[in-house]
Parts: C-alpha cells; sequence; structure tokens
C-alpha cells in the first residue's frame, strides 16, 4: 500500500508549490488584488474536465505497462517540463508588452504555464487513487487512503517550506519589480526533480492487475469486465453522462458537502498571501516590497502547519464511531480557524489558526473517497466515478474564482474578510453533513 501511493509525494509537492504561490507569482507579475481569483479558475476547470476522461479511458486501458500506470507516467513527464517554465514568466522580458483583457504578456505566459501545469498534474493525481480502488480490498480501503493521505500532506510539507528554506540557505526572495524571486524558481525546480523521481518508484514498484485476475478479485463475470456490460460486451451505455445519472446516492451527498468545503479552500489558497502581509506585516499592499515577498515565504509556512494539523488530525479521525460525528466536528473546527484570521495580527498566532484549519482539510482528503470508492466496490466503472466524483472538488473551485472579485468587492477589498466567507462554508457543509448516505458501509 506504500509503492502504491509513494508516487503521490511527489505530485504533492508539485501541486503544494502551485497552491501556496500561484497568487505571489502573478501578483508579482502585475495582477490586481481582484483579478487574483481569476487565475485559479483554471486548475479546477483543467481537472473537472481531465480527470473523468483519464477515469474513463484508464477504465478501459490494458497493456503491458498496465492499467493506471501509463497515464500516470506521462501526467508526470509533463508536469517536470511545465515547472520549469512557469516560475519564470517575469525573466523573459514580456512584462512591459500589454496585450488584452488588461493582462501583460508575463502574465499570459504564466497563465498557459499554468494550465498544462495543472492538467499534467491531474493527469499524474488520478490514477493513485484509482490504484487503491482496484487493487485494495474493502477492509484495507480506509488504512490504503490513510496512507495516501499521510504522503499527500508530507509531500505538502514539502512544497509549501521550500521556498522560505532556500530564503534561509542565502537563496535571493526578492527580484526587480515583474520577476519572480530565486528562492521561488529554485522551489519549482527542486519539486520537479522530486516529483519525476517518487513517480518513478511506484511505476517501477507496482504491477498492477492483469484482466483475469482483476476480475476474479472484483468478483466480475469476465476477464476485463471493466468497461463492458454484463453481456461481456462492450458497454456503450457507459458513457459519462449515463454513468452520472446512474450514480449512487452517495455520490451527490458527499458531493454536496464537497462543493462547499473546496470553495472554502479556493478562497484559503488565493488570499492568504494578501491577509497574511496585510494584518501581520503592518497593512503591506506593494507586491515589490520586501515585506510581500516575505509573507509570501510565510505562506508556506502557515500551510505546512496546515499539513501538520492534517497530519495529526488523520490520526484522530478513525477513533470516532460515527463518519458522520468526524466529518462534522473537522469541518467546525477548521471553520472557526479560518474565522479568527480576521482578528490575528501576528505571524505566529495566525499559525494556530491554520493547524486548526488542518482538521478540515484531513476530512476533506480521507473521508469523501472512503465513503465513495466503497459504495462502488466491484463497479466496473470506478476510474469513471472517481474522475466524475472530481468534478465535485473543481467544480465550487471555478465558482469561487469567478465569483471572488465580485465577493471582494462586496466585502469592502478585504482579503481577510474573503477567509471569513470561507469559514462560514464550512460550517455550511458541516450542515449538509447530515443528509450523507452511508449505508453501503454500515
Amino acid at each position: 500500500m506504500w509503492n502504491l501511493s509513494f508516487g503521490f509525494f511527489g505530485v504533492q509537492i508539485a501541486y503544494a508549490l502551485q497552491s501556496a504561490n500561484i497568487s505571489r507569482i502573478f501578483a508579482t507579475l502585475g495582477a490586481d488584488p481582484h483579478q487574483l481569483s481569476f487565475f485559479w479558475i483554471l486548475p479546477p476547470l483543467m481537472g473537472m474536465i481531465v480527470q473523468p476522461f483519464i477515469g474513463k479511458w484508464s477504465d478501459r486501458t490494458w497493456c503491458r505497462l498496465g492499467r493506471r500506470k501509463p497515464y500516470l507516467l506521462a501526467g508526470a513527464v509533463v508536469a517536470v517540463l511545465v515547472m520549469l517554465l512557469l516560475p519564470n514568466a517575469g525573466s523573459l522580458n514580456l512584462s512591459t508588452a500589454y496585450l488584452f483583457l488588461g493582462l501583460n504578456s508575463a502574465m499570459w505566459f504564466g497563465l498557459f504555464s499554468l494550465i498544462f501545469l495543472d492538467t499534467s498534474i491531474n493527469v499524474a493525481m488520478q490514477p493513485f487513487k484509482m490504484m487503491v480502488g482496484d487493487m485494495v480490498n474493502e477492509e484495507q480501503k480506509a488504512k490504503a487512503y490513510s496512507i495516501q493521505s499521510f504522503l499527500c500532506n508530507a509531500g505538502s510539507l514539502v512544497g509549501y517550506l521550500l521556498p522560505i528554506f532556500f530564503t534561509w540557505i542565502g537563496i535571493a526572495n526578492e527580484a526587480p519589480e515583474g520577476v519572480v524571486p530565486d528562492s521561488v524558481i529554485t522551489s519549482f525546480y527542486v519539486g520537479a526533480a522530486i516529483l519525476i523521481v517518487c513517480v518513478l518508484y511506484t511505476f517501477m514498484k507496482v504491477k498492477e492487475m492483469p484482466p483475469k485476475e482483476y476480475a476474479e478479485f472484483h468478483g466480475i463475470k469476465t476477464a476485463g469486465q471493466a468497461g463492458r456490460d454484463e453481456n461481456g460486451g462492450r458497454d456503450e451505455n457507459g458513457g459519462l453522462l449515463r454513468l452520472l445519472v446512474k450514480a449512487p446516492r452517495t455520490f451527490w451527498t458527499v458531493g454536496l458537502v464537497q462543493f462547499f468545503c473546496w470553495a472554502a479552500f479556493l478562497y484559503m489558497w488565493t488570499y492568504s498571501n494578501g491577509t497574511l502581509a496585510f494584518n501581520c506585516w503592518g497593512g503591506v499592499t506593494d507586491t515589490a516590497s520586501k515585506a510581500y515577498q516575505d509573507a509570501g515565504n510565510w505562506v508556506g509556512v502557515v500551510f505546512a502547519v496546515q499539513a501538520a494539523g492534517s497530519i495529526i488530525w488523520a490520526t484522530i479521525l478513525p477513533k470516532f464511531q460515527n463518519l458522520k460525528l468526524a466529518y462534522v466536528v473537522s469541518l467546525l473546527i477548521g471553520a472557526v480557524g479560518f474565522a479568527s484570521l480576521f482578528f490575528i495580527h501576528d505571524k505566529f498566532v495566525a499559525c494556530g489558526a491554520y493547524f486548526l484549519i488542518g482538521t478540515a482539510w484531513a476530512a476533506m482528503l480521507a473521508l469523501p473517497f472512503t465513503l465513495l470508492t466503497n459504495s462502488l466496490e466491484g463497479n466496473p466503472h470506478m476510474g469513471s466515478y472517481l474522475g466524475l466524483f472530481n468534478c465535485t472538488i473543481c467544480l465550487p473551485q471555478i465558482v469561487a474564482a469567478a465569483t471572488g472579485g465580485g465577493v471582494l468587492k462586496l466585502l469592502g477589498g478585504s482579503q481577510a474578510m474573503m477567509l471569513v466567507a470561507a469559514g462560514v462554508f464550512l460550517a455550511i457543509g458541516a450542515i449538509f453533513v447530515q443528509i450523507i448516505d452511508i449505508k453501503h458501509i454500515d
């Protein structure tokens, strides 16, 4: 189970670098705070488009390299290449060339790099979730996803802390206006190297089941049954829309909770840099200033604290006898963490708030996929459903990103108030936990 998910450690480093630094990078390139949320539309949009198809195609892929592994490797290779380009968007003498929609050419370069980066990360990430569903029995699945959650958060810790680590050892954390600091650029380079090493480890160590063994393991009537109907022929009615209509109630009820949770975290990723710079660095708004870049490094620290809180809380979650209670408690603690940031003006105290937020993150990583995959046990379209379920992660981020600028304006331009709104979203999610159908695993 460890080998099955080890590559996820590297993938999550890439994702953490993206999450902690995208707002910082685009603010450095010249984006207005009211524009920042629009850049965050792209990552979930690409996930929403890519992951259902990766699930569907890999359900039907049986080759000598495996079933899910070819997608894993292809996504990782592209992600590595793009990670070498994205942080250099401000170093190509493009910043002064304005094109259209208020974005300069450096921002457009970064935008397209972000599209390719998030597409490739999604292609590499989804196979890990699917391989657990494919190769782990129901009794051990919660443990397998817990291991994956641990590696996910461990990778996040590394990715979040890389910029401040490289600043600490002497790599420049300041740069000319419109240029991303070397500390961030170096972090992306090192993250890319770790990513490919970890993915290659899983690729070489894990042997996926051949069709006949897979069919026996899942109690499917004929070998290669995935993607086929009950008579053994190609399932022409197994299209994504048809599968969505036939999805179990667990899919929809957990998905509703997911909507509010992921909208909340989109706000965290987008507005943490501005909130900390303003609240904890004396009202700083100048993105070219040393104080703003120092706050950007501290975002990595508080996100790392959040990941640490998530790791600790993940060890407590299994002690709950009631899954719904565990979900509710986790989200409400996270809501308190978000709301408290409005009142915090010390960077070290802010770490405590993000530690509380980590409890919600732990629940979001572990509980939804455990609930769903158990309700789908033996379903030949497991990969397709997991890909579709990713839309419950992506759609709320798209909605939150598309409306973020307007909400920020309604809240008086206060980025700290956006984190209060995130706390409200988690509280609403906790309310809707009560309607989740878990009869399949009781």
